[in-house]
């Protein structure tokens, strides 16, 4: 008899100390959601920022990234939450490598940036009209150039390929190659001679939005926005800011 009392003790004993872990799991899951970010930028909100500001929240952003800590986000309700209207802090003109997932990288959410994609993140009249509509119309405080290491465009344009529309693109990143300083071996399979032009391509580009685009140039010249550039690193996750 003593030994069923003390094997039905246990049970209970058990049965408390289940219940008890699935309520902790519970309250921590629900605690977990409402941590979430489920909301996006007003149009309030992108007036405060500075482009100082915005500059130190993507790098922020970027530290989280590498760390693997990001923030909680509920994107399906941000979108919902954005459906009355998008005031992005920044938008990023990035390469289109897939490997470049530009909102992740900076930590980022629905709402929060715009992404310009084009190969070799150059920037033609087409790609300066949205950067124009961005920071005039849609009041983005910063623009970011942002390339990466191992660019199959850059790469392309030191080796001289030529094919269909895509000999018309590389010619915007040939001047990077020829202006790059570098006493070694300046071919494509030179992977250090391939990111110092990569890294060149971006400040050519800042270059070329800046003497393109009055508007962008009048902007950044009141303090109103920044145009900076950066190189993200494929196997780090990290953004060198130049």
């Amino acid at each position: 008899m003593k030994t069923i009392v003390m094997l039905s003790g246990a049970m209970l004993m058990l049965a408390s100390c289940a219940s008890q872990s699935s309520q902790e799991t519970a309250t921590s899951s629900a605690a977990d959601q409402s941590a979430q970010i489920t909301t996006v930028i007003t149009q309030e909100d992108q007036s405060k920022l500075s482009p100082d500001a915005v500059l130190a929240s993507l790098k922020e952003g970027n530290a989280r990234y590498v760390e693997g800590k990001p923030v909680s986000r509920d994107l399906k309700m941000q979108s919902v939450a954005s459906l009355e209207g998008q005031f992005p802090e920044a938008i990023v003109l990035s390469c289109i490598d897939s490997r470049v997932p530009v909102e992740y990288i900076f930590d980022k959410g629905v709402g929060d940036l715009f992404v310009g994609r084009v190969a070799g993140n150059v920037a033609d009249e087409y790609m300066l009209g949205s950067l124009e509509y961005a920071c005039e119309v849609s009041g983005s405080k910063v623009i970011l150039v942002l390339g990466h290491n191992d660019c199959g465009a850059v790469k392309s344009a030191i080796k001289g390929v030529e094919l269909g529309n895509i000999t018309s693109l590389l010619k915007d990143i040939k001047p990077s190659v020829d202006s790059t300083k570098y006493d070694g071996e300046r071919t494509y399979s030179n992977k250090e001679f391939a990111n110092a032009v990569v890294a060149e391509n971006v400040l050519q580009t800042i270059s070329e939005i800046r003497r393109d685009s009055p508007i962008l140039k009048k902007l950044e010249d009141e303090g109103k926005i920044k145009i900076c550039g950066g190189v993200y690193d494929l196997a780090s996750g990290k953004v060198e800011f130049l």
